[in-house]
């Protein structure tokens, strides 16, 4: 369990970001639902919980989410549902349980980066751009693959309502974290790709998309397994994983062509 010197329930997004800059153990808290997992330190708490950060707002063919969102609010709310096939409620939907998903949040597990999370491999299958309080904005590969700063992610912007869009993931147990997850997206000619839990962060295999737009599935499903690092943990060895993940390429192909269960 975590401990905290100091608390602040900040009355504004600057109150909350000049705060996080006092300290280097100054952290924001939400949800703490991995927070409160760990031991750290933390000299003052700064929660954001009250800046009115949780809506989730369709706008056409664009959702804006905001970072206190909750991911059971994406499994449930019916302009999420009806977006892209429905993949945002989808990845979240196993997530441990009912009540781990009403307190975490989406700008927790975006912001956190894990390798295992399911709600990063759907969302990189769609145009996603993070909204930093201070940073500004920036796509959601870019942000992955940016040093970590102190600042306070706002909300997330995802485009791309009228892709059809897939997601699977293989797990050893129902609510388990994944083995592997797989995310397809298709507008037009258009194909995206992410395999997440490898175990290392989602990623999209450029090899694959090509293969699929050009109508070759066992092109595709031979790429993201030669062009995307694996490794192995308790729950699977990296050449196990390797070859699960042309199975749940080739199952989220035939779940978005309609041909096909994901499971």
């Amino acid at each position: 369990m975590f401990t905290a010197k100091t608390y602040l329930l900040a009355s504004s997004l600057e109150e909350a970001y000049d705060a996080l800059q006092k300290n280097k153990t100054n952290t924001l808290v939400a949800g703490c639902c991995w927070l409160k997992m760990t031991r750290k330190r933390i000299w003052t708490a700064v929660d954001i919980s009250r800046l009115g950060l949780d809506s989730i707002v369709p706008d056409g063919d664009t959702l804006q989410i905001g970072a206190m969102a909750s991911l059971h609010s994406l499994e449930t709310d019916p302009a999420v549902k009806g977006f892209a096939g429905g993949i945002l409620s989808e990845a979240v939907r196993r997530i441990v349980g009912v009540q781990f998903r009403n307190c975490a949040t989406v700008g927790g597990c975006v912001w956190m980066r894990a390798g295992f999370s399911d709600l990063l491999t759907a969302l990189l299958a769609l145009d996603t751009t993070v909204c930093l309080y201070h940073a500004g904005q920036m796509p959601l590969d870019e942000f992955l693959t940016s040093p970590v700063k102190k600042d306070i992610l706002t909300h997330i912007i995802v485009r791309g309502g009228q892709r059809r869009a897939a997601y699977v993931s293989m797990r050893l147990t129902e609510t388990d974290f994944p083995v592997l997850t797989a995310a397809v997206s298709l507008l037009g000619e258009d194909w995206r790709v992410v395999l997440g839990a490898r175990p290392g962060l989602a990623a999209r295999c450029e090899r694959a998309e090509n293969a699929l737009g050009t109508g070759d599935r066992d092109a595709a499903i031979q790429a993201v397994r030669d062009d995307l690092r694996y490794g192995g943990n308790l729950r699977a060895s990296e050449a196990y994983r390797r070859q699960v993940a042309g199975v749940l390429l080739a199952r989220a192909v035939e779940k978005l062509a309609g041909e096909g269960a994901a499971e």
